[in-house]
């Protein structure tokens, strides 16, 4: 029984290897856009903020549609509409009479696609039979990590030997890899994600848990942790330290990335042993002083170092937070995976945004911008801490 969902679960890691393609290989694009198409950076910053901001609107409207239509049609539509966003963006701006109309339109079209894939893969791998959910689990969140690496490090080969005004074919090679993996969906088998006989829990009962809301800011703070440095990681490195953009992707995204799968590997290996919350609580203070090692450090190489050890410090926020919500409310359900994927996708929008606009405002300073987002590893922190208070209360009353 269990055999036949490895494919299953293969087809959802590769899913997560398109949600990173999705949010990470234009952002390595943002100076090439803002010189080329003399795009200010201002602008640049609303392609991050309509990438997240589309995807947590999608989050949020998937709870009334994904059950009705199923899973599996789901999954291939976010896969089709993910591939569709990568050619248009090769062809877009260059037809229309603004090219960051072009670009913005590619961006919101591929967003549908990230939305539906981070509302719709965790349940998937949550439902299939399994001796080991958490283990699956956890492999499915490093994935997004080595999709990011995979992206970061083949596109920085690519325009370092092709150059970047060839960029055009990789994305279309980069869309291959959602068109495969839509025939995939079309036939591996799909399991339920409510046992026969239960009902997930709706949207009214949700809302009334405590604990929902605190985990809710949790993976707001959580999404907005790990994209504030992530997603101008590679800008921050190429213009506010000063060094090569090929040396700049290597040193800042991909050290970030391969440091963020790190620490969730671990703990998929590890996690039985221990505690999650304190793991957690540790994670937040690293995370927090990486912040201030990327704004205050002097010397760049300090800085970009500091940039890896945030990937190091946020890789536990999101499926921390995501297997805290599992376990204190199992009859979650589509609701539940969609909201926290709707808190996930606010934060991941709001922490880029707050780190441009402060930079902007700042004479596009980036180390003050991402000081600025020191504002969400340190909120995190004390949901982290309030989360296992309302637990303490939780088992005391029962």
């Amino acid at each position: 029984m269990e055999n036949q969902y490895n494919k299953t679960i293969t087809a959802c890691f590769v899913g997560y290897i398109v949600q990173a393609v999705v949010n990470n290989f234009t952002p390595l694009l943002f100076l090439f856009f803002q010189r080329s198409y003399h795009i200010p950076l201002s602008q640049i910053t609303l392609l991050v903020t309509f990438n997240f901001g589309i995807q947590l609107l999608v989050d949020l409207v998937s709870v009334g549609f994904v059950d009705k239509i199923g899973y599996r049609a789901s999954m291939i539509m976010a896969h089709v509409l993910a591939a569709a966003g990568l050619i248009l963006l090769t062809i877009l701006p260059e037809v229309l009479p603004s090219p960051f109309a072009g670009i913005l339109i590619a961006v919101m079209i591929y967003a549908v696609g990230g939305g539906l894939l981070e509302v719709l893969v965790s349940p998937v791998v949550e439902a299939c039979p399994s001796d080991n959910k958490e283990k699956a689990m956890s492999m499915l969140h490093s994935f997004y990590c080595w999709g990011y690496a995979g992206v970061v490090l083949l596109s920085t080969l690519f325009f370092h030997v092709a150059g970047i005004g060839n960029w055009k074919i990789l994305a279309l090679i980069w869309a291959l890899i959602p068109i495969g993996n839509a025939f995939a969906f079309a036939s591996v088998p799909m399991a339920p994600l409510i046992e026969d006989g239960e009902s997930g829990l709706q949207l009214k009962e949700l809302f009334r848990l405590k604990i929902f809301w605190v985990l809710l800011v949790m993976m707001i703070c959580a999404g907005a942790s790990e994209q504030a440095v992530s997603q101008w990681a590679s800008t921050f490195a190429e213009k506010g330290l000063g060094i090569s953009k090929t040396a700049g992707d290597l040193a800042g995204p991909l050290a970030f990335a391969l440091l963020m799968g790190t620490s969730r590997l671990f703990y998929g290996r590890y996690g039985d042993r221990i505690d999650l919350d304190r793991f957690m609580v540790y994670s937040c203070c690293l995370c927090i002083l990486s912040y201030l090692g990327i704004s205050l450090l002097p010397m760049p190489q300090l800085s970009l170092a500091a940039c890896a050890v945030c990937g190091l410090s946020v890789g536990i926020m999101w499926p921390g937070t995501f297997s805290k919500a599992s376990a204190a409310l199992p009859r979650g359900g589509t609701a539940m995976f969609a909201l926290l994927a709707l808190s996930g996708d606010i934060g991941c929008s709001g922490g880029p945004t707050l780190v441009g606009m402060v930079s902007g405002a700042l004479g596009d300073d980036l180390k003050m911008g991402v000081l600025a987002g020191i504002l969400f590893p340190v909120l995190l922190l004390a949901g982290v801490i309030l989360c296992g208070k309302t637990k303490k209360e939780i088992i005391k009353n029962s």
